[in-house]
């Protein structure tokens, strides 16, 4: 059995995409999409909530009492490629009048 990697950074982008870093210094990206429509993960489709990632536990968390398991975004997270591009932290964007 493998021992689990705990989260150690996260960083929303563009709505739908984790930026993460495990504490084995590995970066990965996770994809939301495909959860947004599972309870009780439907409110993340609101950026503002998503943007509000952060790390407790080992794992990644939203206000709410809302996670995901870390196994999870291990085993459904890519490898970033660049291994030394240090991800940019979230801007919001402001909204066209």
């Amino acid at each position: 059995m493998e021992r689990r990697l705990d989260v150690v950074s996260v960083n929303a982008k563009s709505g739908d995409l984790l930026h993460l870093e495990f504490e084995n210094g590995e970066k990965r990206i996770f994809e939301m999409l495909l959860y947004m429509d599972k309870l009780p993960l439907p409110q993340m489709k609101d950026f503002i909530l998503f943007a509000m990632a952060t790390v407790e536990y080992g794992t990644v968390v939203w206000p709410g009492n809302i996670d995901l398991a870390p196994e999870t975004l291990y085993d459904k997270s890519t490898p970033i490629q660049d291994q030394d591009t240090s991800p940019t932290t979230f801007t919001m964007r402001e909204q066209p009048k």
